[in-house]
């Protein structure tokens, strides 16, 4: 990880995040939230390619999210943290780790195709990866993780059906990732070359 010329200060510690506080343009002190035991968050679009694509989707229970009342569910891609338990792992070394673990494929392709995206700049310093995984075999090869019960459900979804089959997630009240949204926009692009 690169050390910042910035001056910061730890308020807070815990297990996986720190409370920082620097100093924002104007001069006041503006406070966020830092994962020190991650470099990098990979998410990943899995497109599984049969007689259509298809994407995987995950549904989850994330605790600030339904502790806060915003919603019971989230609708995201899979993702994974790079480096939290392997400090030179690569980014597509956790693609194909994280794919595997939360979906059971596969991957055979992977594409980096966006490597620096901020999660949210405004309140925590978490950065992701975007990546395109391609799959061309149908097969579940490992059982896959519920990551502590956050993992849920799993959706195979025809790509041409992801806008409305999203629309009805969000009408059932469910939450949908920002990361998730972000990452379609590199899914659509890369389909319409």
């Amino acid at each position: 990880m690169t050390e910042s010329k910035y001056d910061t200060k730890i308020l807070c510690t815990t297990d996986y995040l720190q409370l920082k506080q620097t100093t924002a343009p104007a001069g006041h002190s503006w406070t966020y939230a830092h994962r020190p035991n991650a470099q990098n968050v990979a998410v990943i679009a899995p497109i599984i390619h049969l007689d259509n694509d298809y994407l995987i989707f995950l549904e989850t229970r994330r605790p600030p999210i339904y502790a806060e009342g915003k919603a019971e569910a989230c609708i995201e891609l899979p993702a994974g943290l790079v480096g939290d338990e392997n400090n030179g792992e690569t980014v597509i070394e956790a693609v194909k780790k994280e794919v595997l673990e939360e979906t059971g494929y596969k991957a055979d392709k992977v594409k980096i195709v966006a490597p620096l995206i901020s999660s949210s700049g405004g309140c925590t310093s978490e950065t992701c990866a975007i990546a395109l995984v391609d799959i061309y075999d149908d097969r579940v090869v490992s059982e896959p993780v519920t990551d502590g019960g956050i993992i849920i459900n799993r959706y195979k979804i025809k790509l041409k059906d992801t806008y409305s089959w999203l629309n009805e997630q969000q009408q059932l009240g469910k939450a949908i990732s920002a990361q998730t949204l972000a990452a379609l926009y590199y899914v659509c692009e890369s389909t319409r070359k």
